[in-house]
């Protein structure tokens, strides 16, 4: 997805951090984008733990997702969170939303997740809506900064916590 989101990016002649010129020009802020990135995952990660205890359509997902990530410690969790993270906020936010914008980008985000199984489709429900906020985090701050910090959070703990709590 990364070498993608790069050879898209480089071809169109466009950078892939910033969502256009005068983000560029704004450039990064230090302390705001990695802080919004994780209020927004801090966010993200309270409402799939309140739909996971709260719903059993939530119960049940969680279950399987746990069931095909197994245990893992933070290390692996870590390493996991980062490469997706980076590599599909590159492809969804960096190269595809400023060509199709936020809804397209959010939809497509969420069917890179679908499953065929019907007890998995909340998640593909928790992926467009995660879409759309990490779509957000990037028009918000012009830039990938918030949305990889936002995405490898929430990956990096929920995978931690699937694991722990319903993995074999």
């Amino acid at each position: 997805m990364l070498a993608v989101a790069i050879a898209w990016t480089w071809i169109e002649g466009r950078s892939l951090l910033y969502a256009d010129a005068a983000a560029a020009v704004r450039g990064i802020a230090l302390f705001w984008d990695p802080a919004v990135g994780l209020l927004a995952a801090a966010g993200a990660i309270a409402l799939s733990r309140a739909l996971t205890g709260f719903a059993p359509w939530g119960e049940r997902a969680a279950r399987l997702l746990a069931a095909l990530i197994g245990r893992r410690g933070w290390r692996d969790c870590l390493i996991l969170a980062a490469a997706s993270g980076l590599a599909e906020e590159a492809l969804f936010r960096g190269a595809l939303q400023p060509r199709v914008g936020l809804v397209a980008a959010s939809a497509l985000f969420g069917l890179a997740h679908f499953t065929p199984r019907r007890d998995l489709w909340p998640w593909l429900g928790f992926a467009v809506a995660a879409g759309f906020l990490l779509g957000g985090l990037f028009a918000l701050t012009g830039n990938l900064v918030a949305p990889i910090v936002a995405h490898a959070g929430i990956n990096a703990v929920n995978l931690h916590w699937l694991g722990q709590r319903y993995g074999r």
